[in-house]
C-alpha cells in the first residue's frame, strides 16, 4: 500500500482539472511504463493540449482485459475545502484530496501493479487506456476506443474503474448536453412586426423539451434506475438587452440522461424537428430573418446490461461479489467501449457520494480491496 500511496500523492498533486491540460500526468505515466519496458502511445485531442494514453502489457493476443480510467478531475472553485485539495492528507483511515475517489485512486492501484504485471508470464494482456475530459462528457474516450480497435488485440472484457465501492455495475444512463442558440432581429418593442424575437423562440423550444420530458417519464421506464426514466434539464437561458428592445439573440443550455432502452438520437431529432417545422417559421414570419443552431456539448453513451456478460462474470469471480447487478445514474466512458463490441462493466474503489465534493475522500480499505482485485486479475491472466 505504500507504493499506492506514493503514486496517489503524485497524481493528486497534478492539477488535471478539465479546464487544464493533462499532459503532465500523461508524461509521468509514460515514464513509469518506460521504466518497465512497456511501450505506450498518445492519442491527442484535436488541439493537442490533452491526450489519451494507451499501452499493452503482455502478449499481442486477443482475450485480454482493458483497465480504463479518466485522468481529469472537477474544479474545486467555490467549494469549502478545509485542507489543501491538490495534496493527499490522511485522517481516520481516509485519504483526502481532489480526485482520490474520482478516479485517481484506481489509477494509482493499477500503476502500482506495474512491477508485478511486467514480471508475470501473462497468457493474455492487460490493455491500459487512460482518457481525457471524461468529466466534460466522455470527450476523449471515442478516439481512445477507435485506436484500441484499430491497433490492439481485441479484449474479452473492459473494466472501468469508476467508484462503485468495488461492486459490479452493469448499466448506467447516458448524457447528452446541448447549447441551442437563436439569432433573430432586434427592434423597438413598439414595433415587434419588424423584428424577430429570439427569446420567444428559445422559450418555445424550452417548453417543448419540458413536454417531451413529461411524456418520456410516462412512456419509457426502466425500474433499475432512480428515477426510472430519461431525465431532462433546462439548465440556463440568456438573452435580451432591455425591456424596450426586441431581443436579437438568445441561448438555452439543456441536457437529457437517457436510460439504455431510450433512443438517444431520436430524442434530439424530436426537438430539432419541432424547431424546424414550428419555431423557425414563426421566428421568420414577419421579416424572413432568423436561425437556430444546436451545438453538442457532451455525449456519454449509456451502458446497457449484458445477459451473461463476460466482463461481469470475470469481475464477480475476482471480487466475490454475489449481490444483484447494480445500475448507477451517472455516466462513464464505459458505453463507448461497449459500443465497440466489448463486454464492459464498471467497478472501482471508493463511493461516488464523495466524488465532486469538498474534502473528497476515499477509505484506505477501498484501495486495499482494489489492490487485491488487481492481484487476482493478474493471476487470472497468467493462467
Amino acid at each position: 500500500m505504500e507504493h499506492v500511496r506514493r503514486l496517489l500523492d503524485t497524481l493528486v498533486g497534478m492539477d488535471t482539472t478539465s479546464r487544464r491540460s493533462n499532459l503532465e500526468l500523461i508524461g509521468f505515466v509514460e515514464s513509469l511504463l518506460d521504466d518497465h519496458g512497456v511501450a505506450s502511445e498518445r492519442v491527442f485531442s484535436p488541439d493537442g493540449t490533452k491526450a489519451n494514453l494507451l499501452a499493452r502489457i503482455g502478449p499481442d493476443v486477443e482475450g485480454g482485459v482493458v483497465l480504463t480510467g479518466h485522468t481529469d478531475c472537477v474544479p474545486v472553485d467555490g467549494q469549502p475545502w478545509t485542507r489543501e485539495p491538490f495534496a493527499v492528507s490522511e485522517e481516520s483511515g481516509r485519504l483526502y484530496g481532489r480526485g482520490v475517489t474520482d478516479m485517481k485512486g484506481f489509477l494509482a492501484v493499477v500503476l502500482a501493479a506495474l512491477p508485478e504485471l511486467c514480471a508475470t508470464d501473462l497468457e493474455r494482456p492487460v490493455l491500459l487506456a487512460l482518457t481525457y475530459d471524461e468529466e466534460l462528457g466522455t470527450i476523449g474516450a471515442p478516439s481512445a476506443v477507435e485506436r484500441l480497435a484499430a491497433a490492439y488485440p481485441a479484449p474479452s472484457a473492459v473494466i472501468v474503474g469508476e467508484p462503485t465501492s468495488m461492486c459490479v455495475v452493469t448499466a448506467h444512463k447516458g448524457v447528452r448536453a446541448f447549447t441551442t442558440s437563436v439569432e433573430g432581429l432586434d427592434g423597438h418593442s413598439s414595433q415587434p412586426q419588424v423584428a424577430a424575437n429570439a427569446v420567444a423562440a428559445v422559450a418555445r423550444i424550452g417548453a417543448f423539451i419540458a413536454d417531451l420530458a413529461d411524456r418520456h417519464g410516462r412512456e419509457v421506464r426502466d425500474d433499475r434506475f432512480d428515477p426510472p426514466f430519461t431525465t431532462f434539464n433546462l439548465a440556463t437561458i440568456s438573452g435580451g438587452q432591455a425591456i424596450n428592445i426586441v431581443p436579437r439573440r438568445a441561448e438555452l443550455t439543456w441536457e437529457y440522461r437517457p436510460v439504455p432502452a431510450d433512443d438517444s438520437d431520436a430524442l434530439l431529432a424530436e426537438v430539432e424537428r419541432f424547431t424546424r417545422e414550428e419555431v423557425l417559421p414563426q421566428l421568420r414570419r414577419d421579416t424572413g430573418v432568423g436561425d437556430v443552431t444546436f451545438v453538442s456539448d457532451a455525449t456519454a453513451r449509456a451502458l446497457a446490461a449484458e445477459e451473461d456478460g463476460i466482463a461481469e462474470q470475470l469481475v464477480r469471480s475476482l471480487t466475490g461479489d454475489t449481490t444483484p447487478a447494480r445500475t448507477v445514474p451517472f455516466g462513464t466512458d464505459g458505453g463507448h467501449f461497449q459500443a465497440a463490441g466489448w463486454s464492459t462493466v464498471v467497478c472501482g474503489p471508493g463511493d461516488i457520494a464523495q466524488a465532486h465534493q469538498p474534502d473528497e475522500w476515499i477509505e484506505i480499505d477501498q484501495l486495499a480491496a482494489c489492490v487485491r482485485f488487481v492481484d487476482a486479475l493478474i493471476e487470472h491472466l497468467a493462467r
